[in-house]
């Protein structure tokens, strides 16, 4: 355990300084374009681990990771000013507003660079999202369960939206816990109309309705020596029913063998056209550590993998990204009117949790998550919150309305509104990410 969490504190620090040297080197990049003066570059707040000076710039490494800075000359309006060009507040408002924004400018462009050469080399997708919401397997005792939601069943019309995708209802589902939401489906060829609420479920409090898509039952691999290897299964072979019911979700297959106590099953299987039918009797033995029901087979896991073009990879990065923001905004405002839990908030210690777990699974996880939270941390800057850049350009855009700089006092209230603010929203999260690791439920 202590290994796990040295290794997420690790990651997070690297995550985290990576984005944050990306943001600052926005800003950065940006003033000295501008000719103004950059006193400060500093990854960290606090004490200084390691500095050099180069030139009127003082780069630093401080010891508390989860933040940096940019320091440059006059930037402070309660600090007396000497009135040259090399100062950030003696620039026009356009080019401070073009200093404030390339922070999170650059955190966006940092989020769709990584998705792009990630999925120019490795583009992994599930088969399903792209899929008609058609009903694979409902869990019992769930609210699809409960709302009498069958196998079968094909999602016509979820909310407002017609003929979703599975995409469209995963999103929908995850973002709605508790919330009504109108319901059509083809049952057998009829038509029927519903409300559904999903649950809310997990540490996040996301919601959750107990079904799952069809998942076809494609056989990779088939173990020599075990019963399905000796009854003729092959790889390849397509299971479309077990005991002369039919299976739409191949997970299901492995819970009838392990409730089925040992009893021979019988597989409905299509094999380069044909259908056959295989009776298997399962045998009794060890896998990963554990004692269960055993066939011998295994299925195709229904991810898609390929390499893309730079322009398909491009496009498909860009649109991720589009809808990793607008899904965000959605979010942001469901929690704002109480729509949604704020336990789906994370801080340090969820950000690491996640690293940590996506370190774990492999680079491409760990890149995904990099460009996710990067987005994220670009759309939190823009908040029109004091002390954020989005605070900033609020003021920006006030004094070009009104044509005239706002008065010091009415600046100093406005920071003061907005620290009290994000040490608030910072002990929050915190708690939120102890409520969520101690007590998950």
């Amino acid at each position: 355990m202590l290994g796990s969490f040295v290794t997420d504190a690790l990651v997070v620090v690297v995550v985290l300084g990576l984005m944050i040297f990306i943001h600052e080197a926005g800003h950065f990049v940006a003033a000295k374009s501008f000719g103004v003066r950059v006193l400060v570059f500093s990854l960290g707040f606090g004490k200084t681990l390691l500095h050099f000076k180069r030139g009127d710039t003082d780069y630093r490494i401080s010891v508390l990771p989860f933040g940096g800075y940019v320091k440059m000359a006059g930037d402070d309006p309660s600090e007396v000013r000497e009135g040259d060009r090399g100062e950030f507040l003696s620039q026009a408002r356009w080019k401070r507003f073009v200093i404030v924004v390339m922070g999170p400018v650059m955190n966006v462009l940092l989020a769709v660079s990584l998705l792009t050469g990630l999925y120019k080399f490795h583009f992994q997708r599930p088969s399903y999202l792209d899929q008609v919401a058609r009903i694979g397997d409902v869990e019992a005792g769930s609210p699809a369960a409960q709302a009498n939601i069958q196998t079968g069943d094909l999602i016509l019309q979820l909310g407002s939206q017609d003929n979703p995708k599975w995409e469209d209802v995963d999103y929908k589902i995850l973002t709605s816990a508790n919330q009504p939401i109108p319901l059509e489906v083809e049952h057998n060829g009829e038509i029927e109309k519903m409300t559904i609420t999903p649950s809310a479920k997990g540490v996040n409090r996301a919601g959750y309705m107990g079904w799952d898509p069809v998942a076809r039952g494609i056989l990779e691999g088939v173990e020599p020596g075990l019963p399905a290897s000796k009854a003729g299964l092959k790889p390849g072979d397509e299971i479309v029913g077990i005991d002369g019911r039919k299976v739409f979700y191949f997970p299901s297959v492995a819970l009838a063998i392990q409730t089925g106590n040992g009893k021979p099953v019988v597989f409905d299987v299509i094999r380069e056209g044909k259908s056959l039918q295989i009776p298997v009797q399962p045998t009794y033995g060890e896998l990963m550590g554990e004692k269960r029901w055993r066939v011998g087979f295994w299925f195709h896991n229904g991810m898609v993998v390929r390499h893309l073009a730079w322009g398909q990879a491009l496009k498909a990065s860009l649109d991720d990204n589009a809808r990793n923001c607008l899904t965000t905004f959605d979010v942001l405002g469901k929690i704002a009117t109480r729509r949604m839990s704020a336990r789906s908030l994370s801080g340090p210690i969820g950000i690491a949790q996640i690293s940590g777990e996506a370190y774990r699974a492999g680079i491409p996880d760990l890149l995904l998550l990099i460009s996710f939270i990067s987005l994220q941390l670009g759309i939190f800057n823009l908040l029109p919150i004091p002390v954020l850049d989005g605070g900033v350009i609020l003021l920006l855009l006030v004094e070009g309305l009104i044509r005239r700089d706002l008065s010091l006092a009415v600046k100093e209230r406005f920071v003061q509104v907005g620290i009290v603010f994000l040490l608030l929203l910072a002990a929050f999260v915190m708690y939120n990410d102890l409520v969520k690791t101690f007590r998950p439920y």
